[in-house]
C-alpha cells in the first residue's frame, strides 16, 4: 500500500471516503431490495451502517491523533475555525445516536420513534458529502460523483417508495379491477 508523500492525509482521507462509501451503500439497500425483489438484503443494512459509523469515527480519530497529536484545544480550534471540519463533526455527532440505537432492544424500546431517528441518515450523508466537497481544494470531480450517486439513490428511493418488497415469485394481492 503506497501512502504517498503525506501518509497521514492519505489515511485520514481514506477513512473518510470509506465512511461515505459505506453510507451510500447503506442507502442503496432499500431501493436494491425492492428493485431486485431481495428482501433479505435488509439484514445487511444495520451492519453497513455500523461500519460507516466506525469508519467515520476512525476518520476523526486519525485526524485528531495523527494530524493534531490529540491536543484537544487545537482540535476544538480546528473544528470551530474550519467550516468543512465543523460540518464533518456535526455529521459524526449525529451518527452517534444512530449507532447507539442500532440494537434490537433499542428498536423495540423506541418503537416508531426509532425509524424517525434513523431517517437522520439522509441528513448525515448530505453533511458528509458537503464536508468532502468543501475539503477538496481544486479537483471537485470526485465529490461531485459522490453527490451524483447520492442524488440517484434519493431518486430511486422516491420512485420505489410505494413499491412493496416482495419475495421472488410472489405477487401482490389482487386489488379491485380497473373501473370498479
Amino acid at each position: 500500500m503506497d501512502l504517498g508523500v503525506d501518509p497521514v492525509a492519505r489515511i485520514i482521507h481514506g477513512m473518510g471516503k470509506t465512511a461515505l462509501n459505506l453510507l451510500l451503500i447503506t442507502l442503496a439497500v432499500t431501493p436494491l431490495r425492492k428493485l431486485l425483489h431481495m428482501p433479505d438484503l435488509l439484514r445487511l443494512r444495520r451492519m453497513l451502517g455500523l461500519f460507516a459509523f466506525t469508519y467515520a469515527l476512525l476518520h476523526f480519530t486519525a485526524f485528531a491523533w495523527l494530524d493534531l497529536g490529540l491536543r484537544f484545544r487545537e482540535i476544538g480550534a480546528e473544528i470551530v475555525k474550519r467550516p468543512y471540519i465543523t460540518i464533518g463533526m456535526v455529521a459524526l455527532v449525529l451518527l452517534v445516536p444512530l449507532a447507539v440505537t442500532s440494537t434490537n432492544r433499542m428498536m423495540r424500546r423506541l418503537g416508531r420513534r426509532w425509524q424517525k431517528l434513523h431517517r437522520l441518515v439522509y441528513l448525515i450523508t448530505a453533511l458528509g458529502l458537503w464536508h468532502f466537497y468543501w475539503q477538496v481544494k481544486q479537483d471537485i470531480r470526485e465529490p461531485l460523483l459522490y453527490i451524483g450517486i447520492f442524488a440517484v439513490l434519493m431518486g430511486l428511493r422516491l420512485i420505489t417508495r410505494s413499491w412493496p418488497a416482495r419475495a421472488p415469485g410472489r405477487t401482490a394481492a389482487p386489488g379491485p379491477s380497473p373501473g370498479n
